[in-house]
């Protein structure tokens, strides 16, 4: 049996840069999308991290994500940043903007950017807890391609939709990030893929049962988070994330689970608050307050602890990666 490598977080990063650029993309791209891998590394997001990186090359070479795209920032009011992804991933974009929409939320006192004709984004605590180092309470809300029928329905309509809520500590920053469906499409996805049983609220299947069984959730819809309250979620992320940014509608954009359809061009809307702009001092003392108080009781764990004490840990011992996904990085260029 073959021995599983250890990768420290520097040599995720290479590898990931190293794959990217082999599948097409430009430094420009491929730099912060292997930043973003090697951070949800760091956090025990295998799924989204290098677990993700074959659906990226995938999909750079068939022309999914334009691996040549370079953002366009424009700033149409004083406290608005839009950046066109340019048919690119959402991770440049973000950073194209990112100086504009903090110097926006510290003279405003809040400021939003829209991205438009992007790639789905991965992790949104990668982009929130950004802003909450800078001193910022942030938001952000993303939709992505149809796999999760509105209430009631079906037929997958909204995407997983994911938002994220991160603000100031005292340390590492509080982060909050979900998505509107019970599960992740990867980890639906994975789970077909192996063969596995899943657990019935994750998915229906093609006449809109629960089931067990992944390949039938594939064929039918992921379930929202929560019944009728989740696809109401997805319902407010598609405004904001789409609707705001002339992005595609989940339900108009290509599936990110083939290789058909071109890009996806999907939406992303980010709100930074500067702490303090509505009259309170101390937002890092107080949040830390109320969290230890939160904490106080018997088996509650604050959201986003577990992924700091991962980081901790494997920016010690590095990420272990088994035989299958060594082999699968070698194919796409890295060189293990």
């Amino acid at each position: 049996m073959s021995q599983a490598l250890i990768l420290t977080l520097d040599r995720v990063e290479e590898v990931a840069r190293t794959c990217l650029l082999a599948s097409g993309a430009s430094p420009l791209q491929a730099g912060p999308v292997a930043l973003s891998i090697r951070e949800a590394e760091a956090e025990g997001t295998r799924g989204i991290g290098l677990g993700y990186l074959p659906w990226y090359c995938g999909h750079l070479k068939v022309g999914k994500i334009a691996g040549d795209a370079v953002p366009v920032v424009t700033t149409p009011a004083p406290a608005l940043v839009a950046v066109d992804a340019s048919d690119g991933f959402a991770h440049p974009a973000f950073l194209a903007g990112e100086e504009a929409l903090i110097a926006a939320a510290d003279a405003q006192g809040i400021a939003a950017m829209g991205i438009v004709n992007a790639y789905a984004c991965g992790v949104l605590g990668w982009f929130t807890a950004r802003l909450a180092e800078r001193g910022l309470v942030a938001l952000m809300f993303a939709n992505a391609s149809a796999t999760m029928a509105p209430w009631g329905g079906r037929v997958p309509f909204f995407g997983t939709n994911p938002w994220s809520m991160a603000a100031p500590r005292r340390g590492a920053p509080l982060i909050l990030d979900s998505s509107s469906s019970a599960t992740a499409f990867v980890n639906l996805a994975d789970a077909a893929a192996r063969g596995e049983a899943i657990p019935a609220h994750w998915a229906m299947d093609e006449a809109g049962r629960p089931t067990t069984d992944a390949a039938r959730g594939m064929a039918g819809s992921i379930a929202p988070a929560g019944g009728h309250k989740g696809a109401a979620l997805a319902l407010m992320v598609e405004v904001l994330a789409a609707g705001l940014t002339g992005a595609h509608f989940s339900h108009q954009a290509s599936s990110l689970g083939d290789d058909a359809g071109g890009p996806p061009r999907l939406g992303q809307t980010i709100i930074a608050i500067r702490a303090g702009a509505l009259g309170a001092t101390g937002l890092a003392d107080r949040i830390e307050g109320l969290l230890a108080e939160m904490a106080a009781q018997p088996g509650v764990r604050i959201p986003g602890d577990r992924r700091h004490a991962n980081r901790a840990r494997h920016m010690a011992d590095g990420v272990s990666v088994d035989a299958a996904l060594a082999a699968t990085l070698r194919g796409l260029g890295a060189d293990l």
